[in-house]
């Protein structure tokens, strides 16, 4: 497998560090995760793993997956998202874990990371509008926070919800969506080792465009499911509404898995563009990942429960 190489990105093209958290106090969560701070300083030097549906693909530029992204909270103009983030602030940070869990309190996110492992991985990401990226992602496997914090028998779905602080995030401003931005997992879709929670990419800390610091990613799911700046883990025993689900329920339904055979009301979904790319290629079924989860919805129809 070969290294990737993080482009030069002059400072000047980048969001202000001193607005997101800086690379000591990344480190030092990172570290305490693993149990290392000096194996946190090599992880941006390790190789991604590319799994299955990425191992083919050339990750993104640094650039475009930071200045081009979705992000409501903040605005509907992806390339907007990144010129105002500079109010956003992740330190202090914490994280309520609620419902039917062993473990319910509110967590500092370095003690929720805390003993668990950080890895480095290539993700494929499909959005719903036909665009797509492939993103070297730093983060934890879900399903070692869900065991951590010791979910009851009565759990059969995890729910995620982002920050609702209109004073931080313009977009809050303006009735667009139902705030807080709301989206869940089924447990079994959560335990799937694909499942991350995310804390940096490209080997650096996460900035706020990109969800800092902390956000789901679920590379078989169109980019929606990927709950941003994660303020709240809830577990259920029925399913929840999830944003999109209530706002438009005939174009963004639950599961929301890539499927080119199920076309969104106003665009097909069988083929996409990779951002930086000029053609379009064919969509994959669970985005390339199906021998990874195609299991999970076994006997399911997939035109329904899309």
């Amino acid at each position: 497998m070969s290294r990737f190489v993080v482009p030069r990105i002059a400072p000047s093209e980048i969001t202000d560090e001193k607005h997101f958290w800086d690379r000591r106090t990344w480190l030092a969560t990172v570290g305490g995760a693993i149990g290392s701070v000096a194996f946190a300083d090599r992880l941006s030097a390790r190789p991604p793993v590319r799994l299955s549906g990425a191992q083919a693909d050339t990750p993104t530029p640094y650039e475009s997956i930071t200045h081009y992204n979705n992000y409501y909270e903040f605005s509907t103009d992806k390339e907007e998202v990144a010129s105002l983030v500079g109010n956003f602030h992740t330190t202090p940070w914490t994280v309520s874990v609620e419902g039917e869990v062993k473990r319910p309190r509110r967590y500092d996110i370095a003690e929720l990371l805390r003993g668990l492992t950080v890895e480095a991985r290539t993700y494929r990401h499909r959005c719903v509008e036909a665009w797509s990226m492939v993103i070297p992602w730093n983060g934890v496997q879900l399903g070692s926070i869900i065991r951590k914090l010791e979910p009851t028998s009565k759990a059969k779905y995890v729910e995620f919800t982002t920050l609702q602080d209109p004073t931080q995030m313009p977009g809050q401003r303006r009735a667009i969506l139902e705030w807080p931005y709301v989206e869940a997992l089924r447990m079994d879709e959560a335990m799937n080792p694909l499942a991350l929670l995310v804390t940096g990419v490209y080997g650096k800390p996460i900035l706020p465009q990109n969800g800092a610091p902390l956000r789901l990613v679920t590379p078989w799911k169109y980019g929606f499911k990927g709950a941003k700046s994660i303020v709240r883990i809830r577990f259920l025993e029925q399913r929840p509404m999830t944003t999109w689900a209530l706002a438009a329920p005939d174009e963004y339904g639950f599961y929301a898995n890539v499927n080119p055979a199920v076309d969104h009301p106003r665009w097909s979904q069988a083929r996409e563009r990779r951002v930086g790319e000029f053609g379009r290629r064919p969509t994959l079924p669970f985005n390339g990942y199906a021998e990874q989860v195609a299991s999970l919805y076994a006997g399911m129809d997939l035109r329904v429960n899309f």
